[in-house]
């Protein structure tokens, strides 16, 4: 390993990796740190890829020029399409995966980046000299010595493990915590607050009586989850299998609730905050006494292993609990148990003390990505980390931090939210979240992001000539279909009539006509209207439809974003926000704390009154006429 290192980065989950490799591919030389490298890029918890809001993130990862989407496709058991019945900006595709081979598909590619370095150690502090960050100190004395540090430590940070009232120190099942890391960050300055999430018992797939379970199967065709990954026949690279459905009954509930008092969460030994929106199944049952079922997703982890998760009982209830719990839904009556749930609990650091570029305010050359920020899911986790590394390379060749803005990336919602408003509860992303949710779409992630992939370095020769030909291609299509009328007489006319709409106005341009909900390109091209050449892959023909489809609201969307962006563009970073009378004390401790560098950050932040947004932007006026007077 090159000892000349620009970055180090600390974790080898998926914030690590993506960090990583964004970081070597700008041309730095990175060393990923990891005490287990044969644990890099573990799929923890559940064995998938994607989901609501989340699949958006993935799909911004892999237009940067990331490697999530890819690794997940080539490894992907099952593909399915979520809300493909709702409108296009709350479409989502999940893949599961099998995870030995996801992490196995990661590691090869981290191992095959050529400044990339595989470092097998434990972090124990991080070295400051001159106010700067400018290394990282490792278990046996040594230090590694670099010119930016991203950390990103998961549920490692002073982790610990609980299975009802017993619990143990360990940042995952099998694996030691980070305290003596988490001391030092809290040594260094920053805040630090107490997180818990947690993962259900794994099953023998042999003792499952599926006969008693509904069939999940697979979308055919599969969507896709990246732009840029290549099959052949286009036919996925693994055999598919289903998934399969069961519930919780009366007797499970039942159970549950005679044992809370063996629940550390209810028990009072978990003193951290957990998900709201993926509870354990304790947790449901008391928070919706109502509810007479849950369901549970028996997802398979993979093709040769006999690991089935139960995706929808995570649970940190005792182990003969946990068995009772299981014997009692139906098909699972014979289940055994691999190994039990638990819940972990972890120090998180408040991401309010980060910048948009996810570098830590008071401590520079120190970036934080994932878990440590207060998130969930890997996901939201490799989001940040393609920031984080991209910025941190950015950073070494001293050139400004790339920052997204809310109406530009999901990536920009998620660190917006992160960084303005803090998080007491693990993060997790929603399409909800996003205003311009309609600009936000999975399918033009690459219309949004890949040009800054390309600028910065991360989006190769090959990569960008399948873009540009994507571009071409959707450019001809839709000429093709401004241009072509609708005819007076042909098939078309019946066509539309089985698919449930009036048929066209004779001389109705074809691009109008596709606006209607009822109308596809697959349809056109059943009249014969739409040549096959013209209609390119079918990333090419969802983009089209959609942009066709939703063309007035996103329009509109795109003014709204445009009004707010004056906003965006007032600066109020360099007011001295301690001179401004009238600001109430409460509002102007959270804006010196939080520095926002725009009123429209400042009106993002909890608790800020349009009354204090007016002050801020009267005195920000007020600069930029004295600064002009002085010019």
């Amino acid at each position: 390993m090159s000892q000349d290192l620009d970055i180090v980065v600390v974790g080898a989950g998926h914030a690590g990796c993506e960090a990583a490799l964004a970081a070597a591919r700008m041309g730095c030389e990175v060393a990923l740190l990891s005490v287990d490298l044969g644990a890099i890029a573990r799929m923890s918890c559940n064995p998938a890829i994607g989901g609501l809001g989340k699949a958006h993130l993935v799909r911004e990862v892999d237009a940067l020029g990331g490697q999530m989407g890819i690794a997940a496709e080539e490894t992907a058991i099952q593909f399915r399409r979520l809300n493909s019945r709702k409108g296009a900006a709350v479409r989502a595709t999940r893949v599961q995966s099998d995870k030995a081979r996801y992490a196995a598909a990661m590691t090869a590619v981290l191992r095959a980046e050529p400044r990339l370095h595989l470092v097998g150690g434990e972090a124990l502090a991080l070295r400051v000299h001159g106010g700067r960050l400018d290394g990282v100190v490792l278990g046996d004395g040594s230090v590694l010595s670099a010119r930016a540090v991203v950390l990103t430590t998961g549920t490692f940070l002073d982790g610990r493990i609980h299975v009802g009232l017993e619990s143990r120190p360990g940042g995952r099942d099998g694996e030691a915590a980070a305290r003596q890391l988490s001391l030092g960050l809290r040594a260094l300055g920053l805040s630090l607050g107490r997180l818990k999430t947690g993962t259900p018992c794994r099953l023998d797939r042999r003792s499952i009586d599926f006969a008693q379970l509904e069939e999940q199967p697979g979308d055919v065709p599969p969507p896709r989850l990246s732009f840029w990954s290549d099959w052949p026949q286009g036919l996925p690279p693994l055999p598919q299998l289903p998934c399969h459905i069961t519930a919780t009954n009366a007797r499970t509930h039942e159970i549950i609730r005679a044992n809370l008092d063996r629940s550390p969460l209810f028990a009072g030994v978990i003193e951290g905050v957990g998900p709201r929106y993926c509870p354990s199944i304790e947790d449901k049952v008391v928070r919706f006494p109502d509810r007479d079922h849950h369901h549970i997703f028996l997802e398979p982890e993979g093709l040769d292993v006999l690991e089935v998760y139960p995706n929808g009982i995570s649970t940190s209830l005792p182990l003969d609990v946990q068995q009772a719990m299981v014997h009692s839904i139906a098909g699972l009556g014979e289940a055994r148990l691999l190994r039990p749930g638990y819940a972990v609990e972890y120090d998180f650091v408040d991401p309010r003390q980060l910048d948009h570029g996810l570098a830590v305010k008071e401590l520079p050359g120190l970036f934080l990505a994932g878990q440590v920020n207060g998130t969930s899911g890997y996901e939201e986790a490799a989001a940040q980390g393609i920031l984080a590394g991209i910025n941190a390379a950015l950073g070494v060749r001293g050139e400004p931090p790339l920052t997204l803005r809310r109406d530009q990336a999901y990536l920009g919602v998620l660190v917006d939210d992160l960084v303005l408003q803090g998080t007491t509860e693990p993060y997790r992303m929603f399409t909800a979240r996003a205003e311009y949710r309609l600009l936000l779409r999975e399918d033009n992630a690459d219309e949004r992001l890949t040009p800054i992939g390309r600028r910065l370095g991360l989006i190769g020769e090959a990569r960008w000539a399948r873009y540009c030909r994507r571009q071409e291609q959707a450019a001809r299509l839709r000429q093709h279909l401004a241009r072509e009328r609708v005819p007076s007489g042909g098939a078309l006319g019946d066509l539309l009539e089985g698919a449930g709409t009036s048929p066209g106005r004779p001389g109705m341009p074809l691009l109008e006509l596709l606006r209607r909900p009822e109308v596809g390109l697959a349809l056109l091209e059943q009249a014969g209207l739409v040549p096959a050449e013209l209609l390119g892959d079918l990333l090419v023909r969802e983009q089209l439809e959609v942009s066709v489809k939703y063309e007035g609201y996103i329009r509109r969307q795109l003014e709204e974003a445009a009004r707010l962006a004056r906003l965006e563009s007032s600066p109020i970073a360099e007011l001295d926000l301690a001179a401004i009378p009238g600001l109430r004390p409460e509002l102007r401790d959270k804006l010196l704390m939080l520095r926002p560098r725009t009123l429209g950050e400042a009106s993002r932040i909890a608790g800020m009154t349009p009354a204090a947004i007016a002050l801020l932007e009267i005195h920000s006026r007020a600069r930029g006429r004295g600064m002009r007077s002085a010019g």
